[in-house]
């Protein structure tokens, strides 16, 4: 996998990741996955000013995207070399069918970008729902897995992006239920967090056990 991360691709997929959380400007480990390839296109990005990195604190800086790097990012889906490597989960295909939608009149994208779309989660865009506790179960752990690979959480994942990569696929209240049975089931661990970091609706993302408090991550035991 590693020898697809292309300059091109990796640059891309930063500033689709970046667009796709809609919320700027955030820190690097909120949209570059973990990798030389990565490391290097955000310093690229940064030089060609198509993102904006700026102090937070003492340890944290903060990224934006620009006007170039929109047109970056629209340059590097049109281009016939791009082509995603793995399933990039709802959140990310919805992102770039909103992006699709801002740049094309009417929403009518290109043949070129509809191709993007079907390869990117393999379902010619259809999305199917989960229905049962098993499926959600073994979706949940492979999305674990995937982020804690591609961003480098050491083993402590954001509920908040694993329910936001799920997206729309079950309903929210399903989602907490089954979480909660996959603890029952000593898969995996959910834990607190210092929360002064944590945004609103990143908070209204994770969940909250009643009589138990809050719960921010989840790690895996299984």
């Amino acid at each position: 996998m590693a020898s697809k991360v292309t300059p091109l691709y990796a640059k891309t997929r930063i500033l689709l990741n970046l667009w796709a959380l809609a919320e700027t400007p955030v820190a690097k480990s909120n949209f570059v996955p973990s990798g030389q390839a990565y490391r290097a296109a955000l310093e690229e990005l940064i030089k060609d000013d198509s993102l904006v990195e700026t102090p937070q604190n003492k340890r944290t800086n903060v990224y934006s995207l620009t006007a170039k790097g929109k047109e970056t990012l629209t340059e590097g889906l049109a281009d016939d070399a791009f082509a995603f490597c793995s399933n990039i989960g709802p959140k990310t295909t919805n992102a770039l069918l909103s992006w699709i939608r801002t740049i094309s009149p009417k929403g009518s994208p290109s043949e070129q970008t509809n191709k993007t779309i079907a390869h990117s989660n393999g379902t010619n865009g259809k999305v199917s729902q989960i229905d049962s506790y098993d499926e959600f179960a073994k979706t949940a752990l492979k999305t674990y897995d995937q982020l804690n690979q591609d961003y480098n959480l050491d083993d402590l994942v954001p509920i908040y992006r694993i329910r936001r990569e799920i997206g729309d696929r079950l309903p929210r209240q399903q989602f907490n239920e089954w979480l909660l049975e996959i603890q029952s089931n000593d898969l995996v661990q959910l834990m607190g967090s210092n929360l002064s970091n944590v945004t609103a609706d990143q908070m209204e993302d994770s969940l909250t056990i009643p009589g138990a408090g809050a719960r921010f991550f989840v790690k895996r035991l299984s």
